[in-house]
């Protein structure tokens, strides 16, 4: 689910453009007279809206638009898996998967302009000749731009909070025509000043107070992004696209903390985190007719650079006392090569055929090292053992699909295929190993009512595992690590579910997702000796649980242009933990989610207002030797005024964090701490979770209101 705090945490985009702003949508226009009705036609078992239905909201984006489909939420599936296989976003646009991995749908949606929107559609994934996808998908129809003529897009989004000011948040974007063909161009940046504060008590096993520190976190993050697309349609139907992004990411984090402590001296401690990576992409694929179906063709080259440095250190109040620190730095490439090419045709019956066969190189080459400062103040190696090395993946899938319609209401889709990877290492402990992996699914959308659709489905799915599991690394904030595990072999699920969309005429719409899935070879930490752990696999794991995603419309009650999004899930999980053999909750995983937001379009205005709140809950981090639990102090809330013409611009200003979220965090630390009361640093020796408690870290910190505005426009 889109996590409302996570967004004005990283807000979006910016670019500075100097240009004519050009009037409202044609649809939009006389949004002021009338409120159009949300209610979808039905034709062929699609929901169907018209670009129309949307003016109230002044869209001037595609995005704009798909935000307010009732009862439905952008799923972008899992960019990080690697390779591109079947699809799994929920969105189509003209009727085709997004095949590129850099940009998801929230960014290509985000590049058109509402006026280009013709219609919104939304289907079952199973009556589509696209393997992979099931339950509600949507599809946006647009029409192509005008000759010769450029449009463009742009939404600057400053905010103000305690942590500082973030005036560089925004993106723009421009298309048209480029020969005989359409091309965008993008700019933006997914900037963040963010910072929390607050106590902390470390208390030893019987909850006494060992220490006290008051900490000052501050983050600030840029993500500039220059990105290209065109695409092109042949008189006879041969469509070609091609893609391109490049994107600096530059990141730092600080965290500053005096630490007191009853009659010793004060601590400052510092601990600072810095990244500047920089990746690129490029994509294209072409689709033609070939025989009696259609081929296409895709390839795909990324690349990542990298560098990383973390420290900690502390600095003793008396002057006398030298100061210690340690230092982890690491340098990481990354690399994906992919060829991919699908063949689809139909038979009699209104059967659809096909077939696909992807190739794939991933390598990860990872060089790192650690030192300490010693007494003289210089930094000192140590010697890593599992921390310069190249992980590389040759990856083969071959998939074959098959649908057809059972009767007019019920629709089969099956797929059944197979995996090939071979998985090396070199290092010091390098090896190398292949895997076959049988996979495939087989879904069926049934329509028993006009305004009931069901689809049920069960996949046979394959894992992919995190290159940066196989290296070692270390915590310098935490004091650990990992000590990297080249071992480990993919993780397999088989995976249930039922979803249900209840259409409610003019109310709205509710979706209803429930699934259950088992693991094998789910990855997890586990010990490598008596003193260190990895992360590696562990037999089996199941999880299950339901999601609601739901849009109810008051107009029936006379309140004219009010409606209230819902979305949420709760979930859980449980497998074997591999050191106390007692079933518990799969490390960090979902417990519940959940966001509702009221919107209220005034008719006969350009003014709009609203409000919303969301929470979230997940389980513990467990490590060997602690466990660490992330929660939140109360929901996070906002409430919003909007009006969509000022000089031709659309202008949100929110306030956030109304309740006073804070961050709370709790760390629980096994081991013998031995010294006696009132040591500085008394020694702590580390232990297991099933031996005694050695001591806890309880801390509480706040971020305070925040101020937001949104300017957005069209040219």
């Amino acid at each position: 689910m889109y996590n409302r705090a996570s967004a004005l945490t990283a807000a979006i985009t910016t670019a500075t453009i100097a240009t004519t702003l050009s009037p409202m949508p044609a649809f939009a226009q006389d949004q002021t007279v009338a409120q159009s009705s949300l209610q979808p036609r039905v034709e062929n078992g699609r929901q169907i809206y018209d670009a129309e239905q949307f003016a109230r909201f002044n869209p001037r984006t595609a995005l704009d638009m798909v935000g307010q489909v009732p009862g439905f939420t952008i799923d972008t599936g899992d960019s990080n898996e690697r390779g591109l296989g079947q699809a799994d976003e929920n969105v189509l646009i003209n009727g085709a998967r997004i095949s590129g991995k850099n940009s998801d749908a929230f960014t290509f949606l985000g590049r058109i302009s509402a006026a280009n929107v013709v219609r919104i559609e939304i289907v079952d994934g199973a009556t589509l000749s696209i393997s992979g996808l099931s339950g509600q998908v949507l599809n946006l129809v647009t029409n192509a731009s005008d000759a010769g003529g450029i449009s463009g897009n742009f939404k600057w989004r400053p905010q103000w909070r305690r942590a500082g000011n973030n005036w560089l948040a925004g993106e723009a974007s421009i298309s048209g025509k480029l020969g005989k063909g359409d091309f965008t161009l993008s700019l933006e940046n997914d900037a963040a000043r963010n910072g929390v504060e607050g106590p902390e008590r470390i208390t030893d096993r019987f909850g006494a107070l060992l220490f006290e520190r008051d900490e000052i976190a501050r983050y600030r993050q840029d993500q500039p992004k220059l990105s290209g697309s065109y695409s092109r349609t042949s008189k006879g139907g041969s469509v070609f696209n091609a893609n391109a992004a490049y994107q600096l990411y530059r990141k730092r984090e600080t965290v500053a903390t005096d630490r007191t402590q009853a009659g010793q001296q004060d601590i400052f401690e510092f601990y600072s985190s810095r990244e500047k990576e920089w990746n690129a992409e490029f994509s294209a694929d072409y689709e033609f007719d070939l025989g009696t179906g259609r081929l296409k063709l895709i390839g795909l080259q990324r690349f990542e650079h990298s560098p990383v440095s973390d420290f900690f250190g502390q600095t003793f109040s008396d002057g006398i006392t030298p100061s210690n620190g340690s230092q982890f730095d690491r340098i990481t490439d990354e690399g994906e090569s992919i060829l991919r090419a699908e063949y689809g045709w139909k038979t009699a019956g209104g059967t659809d055929w096909g077939i696909s066969v992807e190739g794939a190189y991933n390598f990860l080459d990872n060089e790192a090292a650690l030192s300490v400062l010693d007494p003289q103040g210089i930094f000192q190696p140590v010697a890593l053992t599992n921390a310069n090395s190249k992980v590389t993946e040759y990856r083969g899938e071959l998939i074959t699909s098959y649908g057809r319609p059972l009767s007019d209401d019920l629709t089969l889709q099956a797929t059944l295929g197979g995996e090939y990877s071979k998985i090396s290492q070199t290092g010091a402990r390098g090896e190398s190993r292949s895997f076959v992996r049988p996979k495939g699914s087989v879904s069926l959308a049934w329509r028993p009512q006009p305004d009931l659709d069901l689809s049920v489905k069960v996949e046979r799915s394959v894992g992919q595992l995190d290159f940066f599991d196989f290296v070692e690394s270390v915590d310098v904030s935490q004091n650990n690590g990992n000590a990297g595990n080249p071992g480990l072999v993919p993780p397999q699920s088989w995976r249930a579910e039922l979803e249900a969309t209840q259409k409610l005429g003019p109310w709205g719409s509710m979706t209803v997702n429930i699934y259950g899935e088992k693991f094998s070879d789910i990855v997890d930490s586990i010990p490598i000796t008596a003193t260190t752990e990895a992360r590696g696999n562990l037999d089996s794991a199941t999880s299950y649980g339901v999601e609601l995603v739901s849009s109810l419309l008051f107009d029936p009650i006379g309140w004219r242009g009010a409606k209230l999004d819902f979305s949420g899930e709760v979930r859980k999980s449980s497998l074997r933990d591999p050191l106390t053999g007692i079933f518990r909750r799969i490390n960090d995983d979902k417990i519940f989610t959940y966001e509702v937001t009221l919107r209220h379009d005034i008719p006969n205005s350009n003014w709009a207002w609203g409000a919303g709140a969301e929470d979230f809950r997940y389980s513990k981090t467990l490590r060997l030797d602690q466990t660490t639990k992330f929660r939140t102090g109360a929901p996070y809330t906002w409430a919003f005024v909007e009006h969509k013409d000022v000089f031709g611009l659309t202008v949100k200003a929110e306030l956030g964090n109304l309740l006073g979220r804070s961050e709370n965090f709790t760390r629980v630390a096994y081991g013998t701490l031995l010294g006696q009361p009132g040591d500085l640093d008394p020694p702590f020796i580390r232990g297991r979770r099933n031996g005694p408690l050695g001591f806890v870290e309880d801390r509480s910190r706040e971020f305070g209101l925040i101020y937001r505005l949104t300017v957005s426009g069209s040219f």
